[in-house]
């Protein structure tokens, strides 16, 4: 399932609208045990085919919803997006295991956040994900807050950072 990867580099890095034809490798990353465990609130159960489709059903369906695929020399590697949650515009982005660290996912965000312009911007992220959290770093985004949340793929509560791109409050109120 999670065989070589191509030895994609960052300038090697698109995006564009996701197709019918991604959903099957998204559905492969979210069935990853480790990835699971790294972005800590996911699915509720990765290998309920049914309910995976159902999310991005609505997903694809919301046009309030803005998202990607992220290609790596022409092959599927993730996805990102942004959202409201908690009243606030928020992004998320996954990539597949085998393209971590090569540096896709700063490329990938960096070039998505060129094209949502709402600021603030906020992300979360678990408190034990420094890969993530250093990606969400290099584009801009700093620590505003913690909370705690239930983590499916972890079966408790887990700690988490909240990260804002943008004006701060006294900023916004100008």
């Amino acid at each position: 399932m999670f065989g070589d990867a191509p030895d994609p580099s960052p300038n090697n890095i698109s995006l564009r609208d996701v197709t019918e034809d991604d959903l099957p490798t998204f559905f492969d990353h979210q069935r990853d045990p480790g990835a699971n465990h790294m972005a800590a609130f996911t699915a509720r159960d990765p290998e309920d085919r049914v309910a995976f489709t159902a999310h991005w059903t609505k997903i694809l369906g919301d046009e309030s919803i803005m998202v990607k695929t992220i290609l790596s020399d022409g092959r599927v590697a993730g996805h990102v997006l942004s959202f409201e949650q908690f009243d606030e515009c928020e992004v998320s982005y996954w990539i597949g295991r085998k393209y971590w660290g090569k540096g896709i996912a700063t490329v990938a965000l960096s070039e998505f956040l060129e094209h949502v312009k709402t600021r603030p911007l906020h992300a979360r992220v678990a408190k034990d994900n420094a890969a993530s959290i250093r990606v969400l770093e290099k584009c801009g985004f700093i620590v505003s807050g913690e909370d705690r949340g239930f983590s499916n793929a972890r079966g408790e509560e887990v700690e988490e950072f909240v990260l804002k791109l943008g004006a701060d409050e006294s900023e916004a109120a100008r």
